[in-house]
């Protein structure tokens, strides 16, 4: 169900910044609600972020005091879908489901309990105002955390603690999220984008490839036996990608010429 402002507005908004795509969940007045139209828009915004060779990092955040307040209940209610149109694939909010190869930073900037949060597991890195809680409070209303909240957070914190906060539904800080794992920088309150593009330049000033190719073996051997062969065959792929690479002989040419490589991503 479209609020006022996203009758006048674009559900999400796009920008880019040097090689960091900044994707602003646009719908304040509703704090950052998931609808279809905000699906639809963020979905498309990262295929754009994917298909860019200039975007190195991406990094999401929310227009005013909310960063995602989860689904939109009235939306929801009214018997709507709120799944990207034509691309249910892309999962929540266009997002929780949809891969793309370049690393992705969640600015917490305000509410994040429930899809919020969902968000943030889905994100490779997070960075959370101070005054920010995280938290999955579906079990309150008589639902649970489908849009990937029940199985990537034991993923990322300790089980047991994993299944109180499901269990519960009570919130946690975000110096407790830093503590447990699922939190890498808290910002001062006001400035979680700023903190987050400054993690995100860091990591945009590295080879694209073998950022991409980073991201893709953490994610892909995530759950795999270190000691058997699949692990060490995708290794071997994805050496194969990095090592032959333009850019593998650029590194160590520039660091012997003292100056700042210069990446062709490729």
């Amino acid at each position: 169900m479209a609020d006022e402002a996203t009758t006048t507005e674009p559900a999400a908004l796009y920008e880019r910044r040097g090689n960091v795509a900044l994707i602003t969940l646009n719908r304040p007045k509703a704090l950052n609600a998931v609808n279809a139209a905000l699906s639809t828009a963020v979905g498309t915004l990262l295929e754009q972020a994917e298909a860019d060779d200039d975007v190195r990092v991406v990094v999401i955040t929310g227009a005013g005091r909310a960063f995602c307040a989860g689904a939109d209940l009235k939306a929801l209610a009214a018997g709507e879908n709120t799944a990207a149109d034509g691309h249910p694939e892309w999962g929540f909010a266009g997002y929780v489901q949809h891969w793309i190869s370049k690393p992705t930073i969640a600015a917490v900037n305000g509410f994040a309990l429930g899809g919020g949060t969902e968000l943030v597991l889905a994100s490779d890195l997070a960075v959370v105002d101070e005054e920010a809680k995280l938290g999955l409070p579906e079990v309150k209303r008589g639902l649970f955390a489908a849009a990937g909240g029940v199985i990537r957070l034991q993923q990322q914190i300790p089980r047991k603690i994993a299944l109180e906060l499901a269990l519960t539904g009570e919130p946690i800080t975000a110096a407790e999220g830093k503590e447990l794992g699922l939190v890498n920088r808290i910002a001062p309150a006001g400035t979680a984008l700023e903190v987050a593009l400054e993690l995100a330049e860091k990591i945009a000033a590295n080879a694209p490839l073998s950022v991409r190719e980073s991201k893709a073996m953490i994610h892909r051997t995530a759950h795999a036996d270190d000691w058997g062969s699949a692990a060490w065959d995708a290794n071997i792929a994805s050496m194969k990608v990095v090592f032959t690479s333009e850019d593998a002989k650029e590194g160590p040419t520039a660091f012997a010429e003292k100056r700042e490589p210069v990446w062709k991503g490729r």
